[in-house]
């Protein structure tokens, strides 16, 4: 299997040894558009892999805060108290560029700069450009697509 994410579309397809298209889900990806630089809050473009997966079981709306879960649940009154951010939340597969150059080393570093594929609050849009450069999901979306999916699946985000 491998993932393919349209910025255009907004859309994540996860497609099977055939080429034929198991699931696709509306995403979230950078209210900057594409974009590899460090510090563009831009998506980054290109073949990437799973680096990580992170959050194996923690409950739906579990927030994450450099990759550890904090201990709180989100909620929509938890998020207005903190209006802006850009939370992570329930699941993480961080990725790793694979095109040295591109997305991989030096300021292009997709890794580096903590693009992950993520869960976000139910109350942020999908299928409009809001992140600040990862691939944000429903919740529900990323807990399913995370059981489908193991470290080292390959994914190519696209304009």
């Amino acid at each position: 299997m491998r993932v393919c994410v349209d910025i255009g579309e907004q859309t994540l397809a996860l497609i099977g040894d055939d080429g034929a298209c198991i699931r696709r889900y509306r995403v979230s990806t950078a209210a900057k558009g594409a974009g590899e630089e460090t510090g563009s809050f831009c998506t980054p473009r290109g073949r990437h892999r799973i680096r990580a997966r992170i959050g194996a079981g923690a409950p739906i709306g579990t927030v994450f805060r450099g990759r550890r879960p904090t201990g709180e649940v989100w909620t929509e009154a938890f998020s207005a108290a903190q209006p802006g951010k850009d939370w992570v939340l329930t699941r993480i597969l961080w990725l790793c560029g694979e095109e040295p150059g591109r997305n991989r080393g030096g300021r292009v570093d997709s890794m580096r700069r903590y693009i992950y594929i993520h869960g976000t609050g139910d109350d942020q849009p999908m299928g409009v450009p809001r992140s600040h450069g990862c691939v944000r999901m429903r919740n529900r979306d990323i807990i399913e697509l995370f059981e489908l999916l193991p470290v080292g699946t390959e994914v190519e985000i696209v304009e």
